[in-house]
């Protein structure tokens, strides 16, 4: 092993062909002699350099429809020979194996095959083995070989052989080995994952989960704890994919919160009219729904002020220009929507701090999707929460029948409750969320918190009694007993949504019918921890 290890021969096989004939130009300028196969040797002739072809050095023409041409020991001897092993350096010699000093290689298309739909023959055609193979002898053998998997490590290359006089220091080829190494891993990872979904295998014996990152944050949920965000490679539209137009660097909460809201938003189809979700901490402290979306964000607003300062705003419909105006009136950590106008655009430049996400799209909320929650020594995997239910999946168990405006609220406030922290309460009415209570302990105390909140933003807005007057409310579990009912009831809640389930279950409905409320039960529970 040597510090500088220089580079006389290098190997280029690549599937993404960004900026290969630079590369190659700038090493064959150094005197590199390069080697190459199928359409990247093409590519690099066509650009008037000079290379060998792969299978000149192996004896071998490329076969199998290209399947085997680089599983060769010509190939691999060069790429995992010690230079200061004399037995390594006498095999070289007596079997004519040339060094590889460079090896640049990037990998079959798999993982954008297979998020384009195909088949599955396609698919497996797009299983690299060759490469990665490469990938691995030559990261292995960094004490020598120098290992490229990423275009965005072609300029950091030459820059390190233009300061070290056509060589590469120690330090680099181990980062370059770990990257390596990382990429091959993510590979197999993205491999396994999907056959395990094609035999329909939920629970794998070995489960692997891969990242590309995507930015190094200034710190974790507090100034102290470090942190990272990478991506998973999904198509699906979010935080994750959005493009952001202006405002500084986004923050871990910042990314944890979006992501809440947008997610949120995405329930609510934008073909059936404008909804708005304002986020803090993660729970939503408004959510409304209205003929136009200035008056969403405003109906979802005036759900709680107090908690809307400083917090995230996701929206089902393009910013326009009178929301964004609205919206600039108070201090907004994040604004996500699937696009944003020209004036509203103008608008929020004033704002320098403001993020502004645009997503080209909304989520699918019924989508299959996996999540992950870290534990001490392992962690916890679990199908995405995409219940849905619909007017046609409730059980009426009172005495009163819900009218269609109660029937409309239960489903709008039910949606809402699934991205509440339980124990959820969410009181609506007419399309808007009046009072959310969430993550308490007891549920008797989210539905008072809720309340509370009711009364406060009574009195912000002048109204004679609060909005929780005439409204419904939906828990995301059951109501153990009959006092959180009770207390819902005492806001002036008249009609009530809940899983049911409760051992009590007789309890709170004939407390429900005694009070003279409607009651039905959706057979499904939103718990969210």
């Amino acid at each position: 092993m040597t510090d500088i290890a220089p580079i006389r021969r290098a190997l280029l096989s690549v599937s993404d062909k960004t900026g290969l004939t630079d590369l190659g130009r700038a090493l064959a300028d150094r005197g590199v002699e390069l080697l190459s196969t199928g359409g990247s040797a093409r590519a690099l002739r066509d650009a008037g350099l000079t290379v060998r072809d792969v299978a000149d050095v192996t004896g071998f023409p490329e076969m199998m429809d290209g399947r085997v041409k680089t599983l060769h020991p010509a190939v691999h001897g060069g790429l995992l020979a010690l230079r200061d092993d004399k037995e390594h350096v006498r095999a070289m010699e007596e079997h004519g194996i040339g060094a590889i000093d460079l090896l640049v290689v990037n990998l079959y298309p798999f993982e954008s095959t297979v998020a384009s739909g195909a088949d599955p023959a396609t698919c497996i055609e797009n299983i690299d083995i060759g490469g990665p193979a490469m990938i691995r002898a030559a990261a292995k053998n960094h004490g020598f070989v120098s290992v490229v998997v990423d275009v965005e490590d072609y300029a950091p290359l030459l820059d390190e052989m233009a300061a070290n006089d056509g060589g590469t220091t120690l330090a680099f080829r181990q980062k370059l080995a770990m990257t390596a190494y990382s990429r091959t891993a993510a590979y197999d990872s993205a491999v396994s994952t999907w056959m395990a979904a094609q035999q329909q295998d939920n629970t794998p014996r070995r489960r692997t989960v891969a990242g590309t990152l995507a930015q190094v944050l200034r710190y974790g949920e507090n100034p102290h704890q470090s942190a990272s965000f990478y991506l998973d490679g999904s198509a699906r539209p979010g935080v994750a994919t959005a493009q952001q137009l202006q405002g500084k660097e986004l923050s871990y909460n910042n990314i944890n919160d979006t992501d809440a809201a947008f997610e949120l938003a995405s329930e609510f189809a934008p073909e059936d009219g404008p909804a708005c979700a304002i986020i803090k901490h993660a729970n939503p402290c408004g959510v409304a729904r209205a003929a136009t979306l200035k008056d969403a964000y405003t109906r979802a607003f005036d759900c709680d002020r107090t908690s809307a300062f400083g917090g995230i705003i996701a929206l089902n419909q393009p910013l326009d220009g009178a929301t964004a105006d609205e919206i600039a009136q108070i201090f907004t950590e994040v604004v996500i929507a699937p696009g944003a106008d020209d004036d509203a655009r103008r608008i929020f430049e004033a704002k320098k701090n403001l993020r502004l996400l645009i997503t080209g799209g909304m989520a699918d909320p019924r989508a299959a999707a996996r999540t992950i929650r870290q534990v001490s020594g392992g962690y916890l995997m679990q199908d995405k929460d995409n219940g849905h239910i619909s007017a046609d999946d409730l059980k009426v168990v009172t005495k009163r029948q819900p009218t269609e405006a109660e029937l409309a609220d239960m489903l709008f406030a039910w949606k809402v409750a699934k991205h509440v922290k339980s124990n959820a309460i969410v009181y609506a009415r007419d399309g808007a969320t009046v009072g959310v209570g969430a993550g308490q302990m007891s549920r008797v105390d989210s539905c008072r918190i809720a309340a509370r909140k009711s009364q406060d933003m009574a009195e912000v807005l002048g109204l004679a009694k609060p909005l929780t007057q005439g409204s419904v409310v939906a828990s995301d579990a059951f109501f153990p007993f009959a006092d959180g009912l009770l207390t819902a009831a005492e806001a002036g809640a008249t009609a009530v949504i809940h899983p049911g389930g409760s051992m009590r279950d007789d309890e709170v409905i004939a407390a429900a019918d005694e009070a003279g409320l409607a009651m039905v039960l959706t057979g499904m529970r939103h718990f969210r921890h």
